[in-house]
C-alpha cells in the first residue's frame, strides 16, 4: 500500500507520539503547521516534512490526503472547519470540541462539504475494545450487573502552563481523560438513562470526578483523576467478568472469565492502527467512520456537558461569551 500523506496541524506532545508510531507503517507526514514557527520547523525536520506559515498552506500542500488536528481542543473547531472547507478529510484529536453545539457544527460541516471527519479515539479503532464489545453483546457474561472503570494519572505534576491544567484551553480531568471511560461505556451500552457527576474543582479546572452512568438494571461507575495513578476496567455480569488490566496505556489485553473458563485476547491499541484504519476509510470514500460514528462523538460530548453542568464547571472563554 502506498504511504498515506498527512498534514499535521499542531506539533506538541501528542503529535510527536503519533508521528513516531505511524511512520513505522504506510504513512508519511507531508506538511506541518504550528503557531510557534521555530518548533514547527524543528518538528517537520524530524519527521521529513515541510513546515508552513499558515494552516491553509499546510492543508493544501501537494500530497496531503488527510489532516490530523493535534492542537489544544479549544482550537479544534477552527482548524477542522478550515480543513473540511478545503475538502481535506479530518482525523481530529479527542475531544473534537468543547461542547455539544460545536460538535454539531463539525458534523454539519462534514455533511455540507461531503468530506470525512472522525474523532481520533484510538480505543475504538483497536481490536481489543472491539472484542470486549463482541463479548458483551454476545452474552458471554450474561446480563450486566456493574461496570467500574478507573483512569487516573498525576497530571497535577505537569508544568503549570500545561494545557491539561489551563482553564483557557479547557484543561482538566473530564475532557482530557474522562472522555475515554465515558466513550467506552457509551460504545458498549448506548446513552444512559441517568447521569450523575461529583467532582473537585481547583484553579478553574476539574482535578477529579466520579461519574455514574445509570442503565436499566446496572450502573457504570467511572473514576477519573489528575492526582493519582490507576488504570483498570471490570465489567461484571451474571455469568462472569471481563477485565482490562490496563485501561489506557497498557490496553493490549482483555480477559474473559465465565463458566467456560478463562479466555485472553491480546491485540494492539496504538496510533498506527488508528491512523491506518482511518486512512483506509478515507481512501475507501467514507465520510463517516464505522469505528467512531458521529452519533458516538455527539452523545459522549452531551454526557460531558451534563457532567460539567452538575460540577458548575465553566471555562473562562465561555463566561466571556455570555
Amino acid at each position: 500500500m502506498e504511504a498515506f500523506g498527512w498534514a499535521y496541524i499542531g506539533n506538541g506532545n501528542i503529535a510527536a507520539s503519533t508521528a513516531r508510531d505511524i511512520l513505522r507503517g504506510s504513512h508519511k507526514i507531508i506538511s506541518v503547521y504550528g503557531r510557534n514557527a521555530k518548533k514547527a520547523q524543528a518538528f517537520a525536520q524530524r519527521v521529513g516534512a515541510r513546515s508552513f506559515a499558515s494552516a491553509k498552506e499546510a492543508l493544501t500542500c501537494p500530497g496531503v490526503q488527510g489532516a490530523y488536528i493535534a492542537t489544544p481542543h479549544t482550537s479544534h473547531l477552527e482548524y477542522a472547519l478550515s480543513a473540511m472547507q478545503l475538502g481535506v478529510p479530518v482525523l481530529c484529536e479527542k475531544p473534537v470540541a468543547v461542547c455539544e453545539a460545536d460538535v454539531r457544527r463539525l458534523i454539519d460541516a462534514s455533511r455540507q462539504y461531503d468530506v470525512y471527519f472522525c474523532e481520533a479515539m484510538w480505543t475504538w479503532f483497536s481490536d481489543v475494545a472491539l472484542t470486549v464489545k463482541k463479548w458483551v453483546q454476545g452474552g458471554e457474561i450474561g446480563r450486566i450487573k456493574s461496570v467500574e472503570i478507573h483512569y487516573a494519572f498525576p497530571g497535577v505534576m505537569l508544568p503549570k502552563n500545561s494545557r491539561v491544567l489551563t482553564p483557557q484551553t479547557a484543561g482538566g480531568a473530564l475532557l482530557d481523560i474522562g472522555i475515554y471511560p465515558i466513550t467506552y461505556c457509551y460504545n458498549l451500552f448506548g446513552m444512559p438513562e441517568k447521569i450523575s457527576c461529583r467532582g473537585r474543582l481547583s484553579g478553574g479546572i476539574d482535578v477529579s470526578e466520579t461519574v455514574v452512568l445509570s442503565y436499566s438494571g446496572f450502573e457504570c461507575k467511572l473514576c477519573m483523576s489528575l492526582r493519582s495513578l490507576r488504570e483498570s476496567c471490570v465489567i461484571r455480569g451474571e455469568k462472569g467478568t471481563i477485565s482490562l488490566p490496563g485501561f489506557f496505556h497498557m490496553a493490549s489485553k482483555a480477559v474473559l472469565k465465565n463458566n467456560n473458563g478463562r479466555r485472553v485476547f491480546c491485540g494492539k491499541t496504538d496510533y498506527l492502527t488508528e491512523f491506518s484504519r482511518a486512512a483506509q476509510e478515507i481512501t475507501g470514500g467514507k465520510k463517516q467512520s464505522d469505528y467512531i460514528p458521529f452519533s458516538a462523538t455527539l452523545s459522549c460530548m452531551r454526557i460531558m456537558d451534563e457532567c460539567r453542568r452538575q460540577m458548575g464547571l465553566v471555562y473562562p472563554f465561555e463566561k466571556d461569551a455570555r
